[in-house]
């Protein structure tokens, strides 16, 4: 099964068995790792699924869309490869992938 690793906000790495279909955000809500809120469920209408992509996988994810975009600019977090996991869907080519959850806004 694929990878998912994710770096929690003390620094921690998770190794994360990922099942490609879901979302990242969904990947790592199931996987107990509380600090990613996610309150809109995946729809797109919050930003506490924040994440930062590891800039090496940045052509194999699905591209920025505009709210996606327009959510991101009201974070004063956003920082270079920021994204919402609830808008990237997992599959096998991003195998490895290595994501930071950003600090809460």
């Amino acid at each position: 099964m694929p990878k998912l690793i994710v770096v929690d906000r003390s620094g921690a790495p998770h190794e994360i068995d990922a099942e490609p279909g879901l979302s990242v955000m969904e990947v790592i809500r199931d996987n107990g790792l509380d600090e990613l809120l996610a309150l809109c469920g995946g729809c797109c209408s919050c930003a506490t699924c924040h994440i930062y992509v590891e800039n090496k996988f940045a052509a194999s994810l699905s591209p920025l869309s505009e709210d996606e975009n327009d959510l991101l600019d009201s974070s004063a977090c956003r920082a270079t490869g920021s994204r919402l996991s609830c808008q990237l869907p997992f599959h096998e080519g991003l195998d490895g992938l290595r994501v930071t959850i950003a600090p809460e806004d």
